[in-house]
């Protein structure tokens, strides 16, 4: 997928592993859950609504582990097709997924296996890019967002970190905070509209421009 800013989202919702015969495991959960109100940072609440990720892309959608980005994927969805490792689902309450590791072969899905199988790591994340939004109390201290529509989701991640806390949060979370409070200003930005006088340049600068004047 190509690059572009996305926001990032890690919270506690179950990755579970099971072992098979053939040397693979298969990892499961759901890391989109739709009408679950969460806190983001203590920036703002998010509720994503049911339907959104309706005509969103997924066509490309790797399975990382704590969003990681220069290691190789443990999975990859590919339309779903014959090619992926990792099928994505669409069900009424979200986005579920399942996708074969090689533990015999892959290192770092062997050990994914092992910190899932002993809850070393419990938790999910995804990479995305919003479409349609709406904002309830936006200059309130503490807003609602709706997430309507997605854009695209980039990647999924099984994460150790699986909630913004004071205590728990890596790097990559750090990250997210700030692509969270980016967000959240250039929302208020749009409902401000433009600076006071705004219309009254333009309207001049329309005017110059029809009299043959500057409009720098």
């Amino acid at each position: 997928m190509p690059k572009k800013d996305f926001e990032r989202r890690a919270y506690k919702f179950d990755v579970r592993a099971e072992r098979r015969e053939d040397g693979t495991s298969r990892l499961s959960g759901q890391p989109i859950v739709y009408s679950s109100p969460t806190d983001i940072g203590g920036w703002f609440r998010e509720v994503i609504e049911p339907g959104a990720l309706d005509g969103a892309n997924l066509k490309d959608v790797p399975l990382l582990v704590n969003h990681n980005e220069r290691m190789i994927p443990v999975a990859r969805s590919r339309n779903n097709t014959s090619r992926s490792t990792m099928r994505l689902t669409i069900v009424p309450t979200g986005l579920e997924f399942e996708a074969d590791i090689d533990t015999e072969r892959n290192m770092t899905a062997r050990e994914l296996d092992s910190a899932v199988e002993r809850g070393d790591l419990d938790g999910m994340s995804f990479a995305f890019s919003v479409e349609d939004e709406e904002w309830d109390d936006l200059q309130s201290d503490y807003p609602t967002r709706h997430i309507k529509r997605f854009d695209a989701i980039a990647e999924v991640s099984a994460c150790t970190w699986p909630a913004y806390t004071a205590t728990s949060i890596s790097a990559r979370g750090k990250e997210a905070l700030e692509s969270a409070r980016s967000a959240l200003e250039s929302a208020r930005q749009q409902q401000a509209g433009p600076p006071e006088g705004g219309e009254e340049i333009n309207l001049l600068k329309a005017k110059l421009k029809l009299i043959g004047g500057t409009t720098k």
